[in-house]
């Protein structure tokens, strides 16, 4: 039954609005003014914020946080929840990190979309687990609706499928996981001591991570160099293939990147799909970052040869501007998935008629947080998405532009595929340092740092379509302006 607005809706009166139990705290139909006199004050609140927000941070110091939360007793509660916001005030909000503000220039967080965050009071109200059919019957259509949508940019075929995950990292392991259990399937049990991963330098840590976690090891995962657009360099992929093979070693999966944390660079799928073919148990693609490409109007052809993948990663609360969580793994032949079962009679009997997501999950309990994509989809269609992606795409060719002209700055690498720009002020290593942490300080603008070709880079990753050039070298100026070695000092 569709909801209607009544025809008038006054505020419950301050009594009704304060329980008298701790019953009366949980959320029913009983409640259901209490509710929405709560909500509301809460949203009112975060409204409020961001009609004030001036910079993206305060620059409060971790000592600071720390002296003013010790304050707190969590074991005596305050009188009302309107209490406990206004204390959330002071010990959140005050000095939240707003990535909606154009200066935030730091790590791959996004601005997220209106829709989205209605979702996600959806979310928290109703409070679906999309695990079983019996606790999340809409939810489960609408997730597998969204996954078939999601396979369907890739190119995967009818035999696709997928699951909904937290982010890049779950959505990695669950690929690695996979492949594991198909190169023990192709070159058996005994084989785990000799299973090799083979990545590009420059791919994600999460990798790393997933060979620690499936018994593979650090050993095992090859690290591939990068040529000088930093795209894995295929004479040294054929090189590692060639060298397993020698060593009388397995390779269990090659993961590409769409989309490295760093220099926004993408692989070159299609090349890499035909040295790989029939060498290597499983092909991943990790495009947690560069996903945005599959609904870019001008760059989508970046991905071509994504679809000869076995699996991708896709991270929507990266280039979708969605609220994290939103993840997903999406997988060529859905049946793989199968890895990933345990069945439980008091959850997900092997003779239940009803679909269970939790079949193909590395989770249980799991969040419905393909609300939030849904309500994008409907209100905004996926043309806007990449729209927007491809502004920020489009920014950061121009702010590469102005910072390598730039008096007081060099680039460190050409122009990103996505948003990133790397770059130096004109000094050693100390005084990239001291200039980032005296602007992160300050509060006015903030940025990320990484090593590139062993010296202190700066980084800029850029996620916000409202941003502009001049916000960007509004930041930049503030960096130079810590710079008492540059040439304008």
């Amino acid at each position: 039954m569709a909801w209607t607005e009544p025809a008038t809706a006054p505020r419950p009166r301050a009594d009704a609005d304060r329980p008298t139990s701790a019953r009366d705290q949980i959320l029913t139909g009983a409640g259901a003014a209490r509710y929405r006199s709560a909500v509301h004050d809460a949203v009112n609140r975060i409204a409020h914020r961001f009609t004030e927000v001036k910079q993206p941070f305060t620059g409060v110091s971790h000592d600071e946080m720390r002296r003013r939360h010790e304050k707190i007793d969590l074991d005596r509660p305050l009188e009302d929840l309107a209490a406990a916001l206004s204390e959330l005030d002071e010990v959140y909000l005050d000095d939240a990190v707003w990535f909606h503000d154009p200066k935030y220039l730091a790590h791959l967080n996004c601005p997220v979309v209106l829709p989205a965050v209605v979702g996600e009071a959806f979310n928290a109200a109703v409070n679906t687990s999309v695990d079983t059919w019996d606790q999340s019957a809409g939810a489960t259509v609408i997730e597998q609706r969204l996954v078939d949508w999601a396979c369907g940019l890739v190119g995967f075929g009818e035999e696709s499928d997928g699951v909904f995950t937290s982010g890049g990292t779950l959505s990695n392991l669950q690929a690695l996981f996979i492949a594991r259990e198909e190169a023990q399937a192709k070159w058996g049990a005994d084989s785990l001591p000799r299973l090799r991963i083979i990545a590009s330098e420059v791919g994600h840590f999460s990798v790393q991570k997933a060979a620690r976690l499936l018994g593979l090891g650090r050993e095992s995962v090859v690290a591939v160099p990068v040529d000088g657009e930093q795209h894995m360099d295929l004479a040294a992929l054929r090189r590692a293939l060639d060298d397993a093979e020698a060593a009388g070693d397995h390779v269990a999966a090659v993961v590409a990147t769409a989309g490295t944390t760093d220099y926004g660079s993408v692989d070159r799928l299609r090349r890499i799909a035909e040295i790989t073919d029939g060498r290597t148990a499983w092909l991943h693609v990790d495009a947690a970052y560069g996903c945005g490409l599959l609904v870019s109007p001008t760059r989508r052809h970046l991905l071509d040869g994504i679809e000869l993948a076995d699996s991708v990663t896709v991270d929507f609360h990266k280039s979708y501007f969605q609220p994290v969580s939103s993840s997903a793994v999406l997988v060529k032949q859905g049946g793989k998935l199968g890895h990933t079962t345990y069945y439980a009679d008091y959850l997900n009997p092997r003779t239940s008629p009803e679909p269970n997501l939790v079949d193909k999950s590395l989770q249980t309990t799991r969040r419905f947080d393909a609300i939030k994509l849904w309500l994008t989809l409907r209100a905004m269609g996926p043309e806007q998405i990449g729209v927007l992606f491809d502004q920020v795409c489009d920014l950061a060719d121009d702010v590469w532009k102005a910072v390598d002209a730039h008096p007081d700055f060099e680039t460190v690498t050409g122009p990103s595929e996505l948003s990133t720009v790397l770059f130096r002020l004109k000094g050693d290593d100390e005084l990239q340092r001291r200039a980032r942490r005296a602007l992160a300080e300050g509060g006015t603008g903030l940025v990320a740092a990484t090593v590139h070709e062993g010296r202190q880079v700066l980084k800029l990753t850029l996620l916000n379509p409202l941003t502009t050039v001049a916000d960007v070298m509004e930041v930049l100026d503030g960096l130079a302006a810590h710079n008492t070695e540059g040439p304008n000092q």
